[in-house]
């Protein structure tokens, strides 16, 4: 990389990197093509056919928050780093307004603990609708231990890269890649023939312009989620986390997820699992900020929070 630009974001306060970083990586150090460790995030970005890998730390307070970002390339202009910076901006959920959130949380008996516990947590974005797509399709009943393997090998077998001192780094694929791939480049790399069938639905619909998930940032949610469950392979559960990860819109919520259910027992229901049914009809009193909800609880539980939240030993 033969050319490097520094320049700082300044979030929306509260904000609190170390949990907004950490929550994007599943607080594992990596997930997908996202790096968050010793204090550094990291992402390789496409500019337009130009790779650039952004840098970003960390100078400011909960309260004061300044990020000092660092991007490297071949050759950076102003377009670029005006380019970045939006990207950058929407990865980490810089603009986040929390005020709503904190707002209602604070009359809610049960989410003022979760809300102060985790203060500073913003909701972030995946790098588009078709990358958040494509995750979920992957982590659709399968291990986390499976799905994080099936996530590397597509990666690494379909995405763009760049070796950056001594490290390399990688593009999530496009959809021309993975429909380069085929079903059997997918099968090859251990995806079920179902699977594959249904990333390559999706990737080939995304690349003729018949699925235009870009697009679904302009919709509201209940159409969101009609157009999302159209698509072979997708249901409700994949459809409300598409609105959280994917859209940033702050209504998601997917009640038929299992560990939101159990989540939500210990939340209000005595430690009783919750049915998908009872979470959903539970969870209408905090709409429209339910993506909020989800996002602080299920980043209390990766961090490894939530006990000490809901004052459990």
């Amino acid at each position: 990389m033969a050319e490097t630009r520094t320049f700082q974001i300044r979030p929306v306060p509260p904000y609190d990197f170390d949990l907004t970083a950490g929550y994007i990586t599943y607080f594992s150090g990596r997930y997908a093509t996202d790096t968050y460790e010793n204090g550094e995030y990291r992402r390789l970005l496409d500019l337009g056919g130009k790779l650039m890998l952004a840098r970003v730390r960390s100078a400011g307070t909960l309260d004061a928050p300044v990020l000092n970002v660092s991007l490297s390339a071949e050759s950076i202009d102003d377009g670029d780093e005006n380019a970045a910076r939006r990207q950058i901006d929407a990865l980490l959920g810089a603009n986040d307004d929390l005020s709503p959130f904190y707002g209602m949380a604070a009359q809610d008996p049960h989410l003022a603990a979760v809300a102060d516990g985790m203060r500073g947590l913003h909701m972030p974005r995946l790098g588009s609708v078709y990358e958040s797509l494509v995750l979920a399709i992957l982590g659709q009943q399968i291990s986390i231990h499976v799905a994080r393997m099936l996530r590397r090998l597509l990666i690494e077998t379909c995405g763009r890269s760049v070796e950056i001192e001594g490290e390399r780094y990688y593009l999530f694929p496009t959809p021309q890649a993975v429909v380069e791939a085929g079903l059997e480049g997918l099968r090859a790399i251990k995806f079920s023939a179902r699977k594959a069938e249904y990333v390559l639905g999706i990737s080939s619909g995304v690349l003729d312009g018949s699925l235009r998930l870009e697009e679904l940032h302009e919709k509201a949610s209940d159409d969101i989620v009609k157009t999302l469950v159209s698509i072979r392979g997708v249901g409700e559960w994949t459809a409300h986390w598409l609105l959280i990860r994917g859209v940033n819109h702050p209504d998601g919520f997917p009640h038929g997820d299992l560990a939101l259910q159990r989540i939500m027992g210990r939340l209000v229901n005595g430690g009783e699992p919750m049915a998908a049914q009872d979470a959903l009809e539970y969870s209408k009193r905090w709409s429209p900020l339910r993506s909020y909800v989800t996002t602080y609880l299920f980043a209390a539980m990766r961090s490894g929070r939530l006990d000490a939240i809901l004052g459990e030993a």
